[in-house]
């Protein structure tokens, strides 16, 4: 269910941004009704697929290695396509999920995924992230996908994951090194880095901070490596914005022959992606160092602990 702020604190009904928050509504990588749009339509592209997948096969592992039963995500943005979805395969192993948004639209909207999911959530609305509504040691895994560079204050986020977690906190990021993040950054997409927090891809920033709250590092290293570079965007959008004019090119990464859907994967309607991104995960699963991978990977992660 939703949960609401009390009315001293909580977020205005309607109101399209947080105090809390850089302008995530507006990232123009996703045009000023992103994640609106991806709230119906669930067709995200290959490389969100693959993104997600290969995360929930990290939660596996997790799961195999702790005694994982509580979860909380906050915020719930930071990936692009639907919004929402990143816990679903920890409650999908039955872990009880707490999902934090700082929109009540953006919120609504998720509420109303998981219902279709047929999958229990809470859903929680907070427009100070700096101020989380969870009592000291509430969660096994408290955690973060990619979202601290949007943040006014992604350090008092951290503290908050710290404190609220009583054994886990996982925190990623884009990672600055590899090659599509030059690419986004310098080509095809230079005004979004002007939306962001640039510091906070600094992994040694995310693992001081963590730190200073009493954490211990438990292993860092890189997520999503698959053979393509990562500009954060459908591919047929990289093709135009590189100036290329191919209709046949376009094309071939467009229409209804190029649908990719976690949301249809977790409903039971396309079982065959697994099989398909398994294809695509050769890099990935490289029995090499992660510093090694770090500058094709898309992610960086660090895990830390309480304990």
């Amino acid at each position: 269910m939703v949960v609401p702020e009390p009315p001293h604190q909580g977020l205005p009904v309607g109101s399209t941004h947080a105090a809390g928050a850089r302008q995530h509504d507006t990232n123009p990588t996703m045009g000023e009704t992103g994640w609106q749009k991806y709230l119906t339509d669930y067709n995200e592209g290959l490389g969100l697929v693959y993104e997600r997948l290969v995360l929930n096969d990290y939660f596996d592992r997790l799961l195999d290695r702790y005694e994982i039963r509580t979860v909380l995500e906050a915020p719930l943005f930071g990936m692009a396509g639907v919004s929402g979805i990143n816990s679903v395969f920890l409650a999908q192993q039955g872990c009880d999920v707490t999902v934090v948004d700082v929109n009540a639209e953006r919120l609504a909207g998720v509420q109303r995924i998981w219902q279709e999911l047929g999958l229990p959530c809470e859903c929680v609305l907070r427009e100070d992230l700096t101020q989380l509504p969870f009592d000291d040691d509430s969660f096994d895994l408290a955690w973060e996908w990619a979202g601290l560079w949007y943040l006014s204050d992604a350090a008092g986020l951290l503290a908050e994951l710290a404190r609220v977690s009583r054994h886990l906190v996982f925190v990623a990021m884009p990672n600055r090194l590899q090659v599509g993040y030059w690419m986004r950054k310098l080509l095809v997409d230079r005004e979004f880095f002007h939306t962001v927090d640039e510091r906070w891809v600094n992994m040694r920033l995310v693992k001081r901070t963590l730190r200073e709250q009493g954490l211990k590092l438990v292993e860092e290293g890189v997520l999503d490596v698959p053979p393509w570079p990562d500009t954060v965007m459908p591919a047929a959008e990289l093709i135009r914005r590189l100036g290329i004019r191919s209709e046949k090119l376009e094309g071939r990464f467009s229409g209804d022959d190029w649908q990719w859907s976690t949301m249809d994967y977790y409903l039971g309607r396309s079982p065959e992606f697994r099989d398909m991104v398994d294809r695509y995960a050769f890099l990935e699963r490289l029995p090499l160092p992660w510093w090694v991978k770090v500058v094709w990977a898309h992610h960086r992660y660090v895990l830390s602990s309480k304990r």
